[in-house]
C-alpha cells in the first residue's frame, strides 16, 4: 500500500510542478514568475518530499502518510463545503426574495453565462480586467490602466441586474465622444466606485455629473485601482483643458498600494515626472493583454467545476481575502502622501481644481472598523490643503445608511447611494 502511495504521491507532485511550469513559462511566457513563485516552492517541496519516501523507514512513512492524508482530506472537505449549493446560493436567494417584493426579476445568470450569450451577438464582448490583476502579469513591458476598448464590457451583478457598459477608445466607462470635447468639466480618477460599479448609465457618478453640469465628464476609474494606479492613469490620460480633477477615494483602495509598489513600471511614475508608457497609442497592446487575461479568467460563477475544485480555488480565494484584510491599514503613508502631492501638483500645473472625495464603505458593515484609517487620510488631505469632500457626513445623516447599498448588504452603492454622492460632489465643487 505504501509503495503505491509513494508512486502516486510522486506522480502527482511531478504533474503539479509540470503544470506550474506550463502555466508560468508557456501560457504566460515567463512574464508571471512572481505570481507563480509560491506555487513553484510548494510543488518543489512536494517533489522532494515524495522522492524522500523511498529512502526513509516505514514508521516515519506511516506518520507522514497519516498527516498528509489528514491535511488533504480536511482541505477538500472545506472546499466541498464552500462549493455546497446552500452556501453558494444563500446570499442570492435572499436578494431574489427582496427583489420579488418590489415586483422585479433578479437576473440569476452567472458572468460566464451572460458572457457566452452576449458574445454570440457581439464578438467584441468582454469582461472587466482590473489593472491591479495585470500588475502581476508583465507582458511586453506594458502596465495597462484600463480594459478592452470599444467593447461591450460585463462587470458584475450586485443590484439584481448586470452592470454592463460600452467601453470607450481607451477601455474606460465613458461615451467615446467625450474624448473629442475641447474642455472637460470633471475628470474622475479612482477605483470601482469611479468606474461605476453595480449600476448602469445614467446612475453612475460620471453620468450624473454630466447631467448636473450639462458639460463633458470623463472617468478614468477602474476596478481595484489603488492610489498609484490612479495617479498613473492621470498622467497617461489626463486632459489638457480640465476644470476640475476629482480624486474619488475609498478606504478599500489602501490594500492595493502595497501590490502596486511591486510594479517596476508603476514606480517609474514616482521616480520620473517625465515618464510615460504612451498608452494612448498602445491600446492594441492593452487589448491584447486584457483578452489574454479574459481567456484564462476563472469566472466567479456558481457552476461546479471539477478542475477548480481540485485546484482548491475557493480556499485560495478565502486566504487571499484574509491577506488583503490584514493589509487594510495605511502602511505606506509616505508613499500615499507623495502620490497625492504629485497629483495636486499635476492639477496646479494644468490650471485645474483638485478635489479629494472620501467614500464610506466598510464602516457601515464592520463592527471592528478602524476609523483611524479615515481620520489619518482626512488629516493628510487637509494638511496638503486639498478640498476634502467627506461623504461620511452625507451618509451619516441617513436613518439607515445601509439603505444606500445593494439589498442593504456589503458592496458598492445602489442608485440612491450614487445619486447622493454625485449630488454632493457637484454642490461642493460649484459652491462659491
Amino acid at each position: 500500500m505504501f509503495r503505491l502511495f509513494n508512486i502516486l504521491f510522486t506522480t502527482i507532485s511531478i504533474l503539479l510542478l509540470s503544470y506550474v511550469l506550463y502555466k508560468s513559462e508557456v501560457v504566460w511566457k515567463g512574464n508571471a514568475r512572481e505570481y507563480y513563485f509560491i506555487y513553484y516552492i510548494i510543488s518543489i517541496i512536494l517533489v522532494t518530499l515524495s522522492a524522500s519516501f523511498f529512502f526513509i523507514n516505514k514508521i516515519l512513512r506511516t506518520y507522514i502518510f497519516i498527516i498528509f492524508l489528514s491535511v488533504v482530506s480536511t482541505l477538500y472537505l472545506f472546499e466541498a463545503y464552500l462549493n455546497f449549493p446552500y452556501a453558494k446560493y444563500a446570499d442570492v436567494r435572499d436578494k431574489i426574495k427582496l427583489y420579488k417584493k418590489e415586483g422585479k426579476n433578479f437576473d440569476t445568470r452567472t458572468i460566464r453565462e451572460i458572457y457566452n450569450e452576449l458574445k454570440k451577438d457581439d464578438i467584441n464582448t468582454s469582461v472587466k480586467v482590473s489593472p491591479l490583476r495585470s500588475v502581476k502579469i508583465k507582458d511586453k513591458g506594458i502596465q495597462p490602466l484600463s480594459g478592452v476598448s470599444n467593447s461591450k464590457t460585463i462587470y458584475a451583478n450586485e443590484n439584481g441586474y448586470f452592470f454592463i457598459y460600452n467601453s470607450d477608445r481607451y477601455g474606460f466607462n465613458n461615451p467615446d465622444y467625450e474624448w473629442d470635447s475641447e474642455e472637460i468639466e470633471y475628470l474622475l480618477i479612482g477605483d470601482s466606485f469611479a468606474h461605476g460599479a453595480a449600476v448602469n448609465k445614467p446612475d453612475d457618478i460620471a453620468s450624473q455629473l454630466r447631467k448636473f453640469s450639462s458639460k463633458s465628464v470623463i472617468t478614468l476609474g477602474y476596478s481595484a485601482n489603488g492610489p498609484l494606479l490612479e495617479y498613473a492613469s492621470l498622467r497617461e490620460y489626463g486632459y489638457k483643458n480640465v476644470k476640475k480633477i476629482i480624486w474619488i477615494f475609498c478606504d478599500n483602495d489602501i490594500p492595493g498600494l502595497g501590490y502596486e509598489l511591486k510594479s517596476e513600471i508603476l514606480l517609474k511614475y514616482l521616480e520620473d515626472l517625465n515618464f510615460t508608457q504612451n498608452l494612448k497609442s498602445r491600446q492594441e497592446e492593452v487589448d491584447e493583454l486584457a483578452r489574454k487575461i479574459i481567456k484564462n479568467k476563472k469566472f466567479d460563477d456558481n457552476t461546479f467545476n471539477l478542475l477548480r475544485f481540485l485546484k482548491l480555488i475557493k480556499i485560495r480565494g478565502q486566504i487571499l481575502n484574509n491577506k488583503i484584510e490584514e493589509n487594510y491599514s495605511l502602511k505606506n503613508p509616505a508613499t500615499f502622501i507623495e502620490v497625492i502631492t504629485l497629483a495636486k501638483e499635476y492639477a496646479k500645473k494644468n490650471n485645474s481644481e483638485f478635489h479629494f472625495v472620501y467614500l464610506p464603505y466598510k464602516k457601515f458593515f464592520d463592527d471592528k472598523y478602524d476609523e483611524n484609517i479615515y481620520l489619518s487620510v482626512k488629516e493628510i488631505i487637509k494638511n496638503l490643503n486639498v478640498n476634502f469632500i467627506d461623504i461620511n457626513e452625507v451618509f451619516n445623516k441617513e436613518d439607515n445608511p445601509q439603505d444606500l447599498f445593494p439589498f442593504k448588504k456589503y458592496g458598492h452603492y445602489n442608485v440612491d447611494g450614487y445619486h447622493k454622492v454625485s449630488k454632493e460632489i457637484f454642490i461642493r465643487t460649484t459652491e462659491k
